[in-house]
């Protein structure tokens, strides 16, 4: 595989950082090249964050910012109102958006020509689910559906091994997030 960029729009709390660290982990333990880094300014619950993933089969000897990502993947819906989330997508990029609205609304709403969108009501999910609006999981395992970068399977294994170390004595938090995972991996759809 060429290198691959990806950019994760959402805001301060919502876990954009800490998805890209995930999928990081498990492309790494695939054998894959990865890069996962957040970037954002005043640390603050609700303001836009950005995190971004590189993905190789060879060692990736780029350390800059990403500016052309083949695949946006947009936490808050509400962003696109107010941040160009479509900024250095290439016209076979691909967009995946939490939202109730359809691909089709995306697509128009974004003034897309020939770029793929997926959707996936990943809030939702996540509030049925966990009980509270989270979406970076359900995110994370629409992200691998539609990307095809990582075996599902190996994937839900590593994220839950990840989630049982971030919470040790909190394994409802662990399940919750697996379920969440397969959830939105089984309804995103373009």
């Amino acid at each position: 595989m060429a290198l691959l960029e990806i950019r994760w729009h959402g805001r301060g709390g919502q876990g954009a950082k800490t998805a890209a660290l995930l999928f990081g982990d498990a492309a790494i333990e695939t054998g894959k090249y990865i890069q996962a880094f957040p970037e954002y300014g005043p640390e603050r619950m609700g303001a836009p964050v950005f995190a971004f993933n590189r993905i190789a089969d060879e060692p990736i000897l780029q350390h800059c910012g990403i500016r052309s990502p083949q695949i946006v993947v947009v936490l808050d819906p509400t962003l696109m109102e107010t941040v160009d989330v479509t900024e250095g997508l290439p016209d076979d990029g691909v967009i995946l958006v939490n939202t109730q609205k359809t691909a089709k609304e995306i697509k128009e709403q974004l003034h897309l020509t020939s770029q793929t969108v997926y959707v996936v009501d990943a809030s939702k999910i996540s509030v049925e689910i966990l009980e509270r609006d989270l979406p970076n999981t359900p995110m994370l395992g629409a992200l691998i559906k539609v990307s095809k970068l990582l075996e599902f399977k190996p994937m839900l294994a590593s994220v839950e091994k990840r989630l049982h170390k971030k919470f040790p004595n909190r394994p409802n938090i662990v399940k919750g997030n697996i379920e969440a995972i397969k959830r939105a991996y089984e309804e995103v759809g373009t």
